[in-house]
């Protein structure tokens, strides 16, 4: 009977195979797939993009500033070459009040003899215009503008055209005061000097006018715009070369008709 009781098949729970298995990782089930940190693709793909918004931004942001230095800079070098044109101004003006001196001192007698108070006048008023061309020269070139201010700039160049027409005025006065005086009297070399500067006037505007196209359409350009929106970037006032404003005041000309 002991046999035949050891010989009885034992039945095992159903389940328990299963309970003694190795857990298996059941974490895809029912959720997202986790990457590093625990975090699901989706949030990596996420911070992911984020840093390469930042990225983008930051560079973009630094290419405006950077922009706008050389804006700055290209503003400075029209101011620089205009207080340029002023001294140059100032000493024609010092220069032809230095003759009209010495041909008050040399030849006044003679000459109110010649052409009596007529002279005079056309003299006094050759002073006078001088002295405010001087006068206008040294305002000028003591005034700093705003580069970001367009109504500042528009006033500044006008101011310069004004300057410029000054000159013609009293170059004009002068030789009509002073019929005689030949344009060795005011050193030949002014013209060349006038030309010059104003041929450095008209690269430094141009030069001006391209680094503020460059940053305006810079800014302006999708996705550019949203950057230069969030860091506060703005559009520079252009300005436009007036008519005439390429011409040299001729020295020579003037005098030697």
């Amino acid at each position: 009977m002991d046999q035949n009781t050891n010989n009885i098949p034992v039945e095992q729970p159903a389940n328990m195979g299963a309970n003694n298995q190795t857990p298996t990782n059941n974490l895809s089930l029912g959720g997202a797939t986790k990457g590093c940190f625990g975090l699901s693709k989706a949030a990596m793909i996420l911070i992911a993009l984020a840093v390469i918004l930042c990225g983008y931004g930051c560079s973009k942001r630094n290419s405006f500033v950077t922009q706008e230095k050389e804006v700055d800079a290209a503003w400075s070098k029209v101011e620089a070459d205009y207080q340029r044109r002023s001294d140059l101004y100032t000493t024609i003006a010092a220069n032809l009040k230095k003759y009209d001196k010495h041909e008050r001192e040399t030849y006044q007698g003679v000459t109110n003899a010649r052409a009596g108070v007529r002279n005079n006048e056309q003299q006094d008023q050759a002073l006078q215009q001088m002295q405010a061309l001087s006068d206008s020269a040294q305002a000028l070139k003591n005034v700093k503008v705003d580069p970001n201010d367009e109504q500042a700039i528009q006033n500044y160049l006008n101011s310069q055209k004004r300057l410029k027409e000054q000159l013609n005025l009293a170059i004009n006065v002068v030789h009509e005061a002073y019929p005689d005086l030949k344009a060795e009297d005011l050193h030949k070399d002014f013209q060349a000097q006038m030309e010059g500067t104003e041929n450095r006037i008209n690269t430094s505007r141009k030069d001006y006018i391209e680094k503020v196209r460059e940053y305006n359409t810079n800014i302006d350009l999708f996705p550019g715009n949203i950057v230069a929106g969030i860091f506060g970037f703005k559009a520079k006032p252009q300005f436009k070369a007036e008519e005439g404003t390429d011409k040299v005041p001729n020295v020579e000309g003037m005098l030697e008709d």
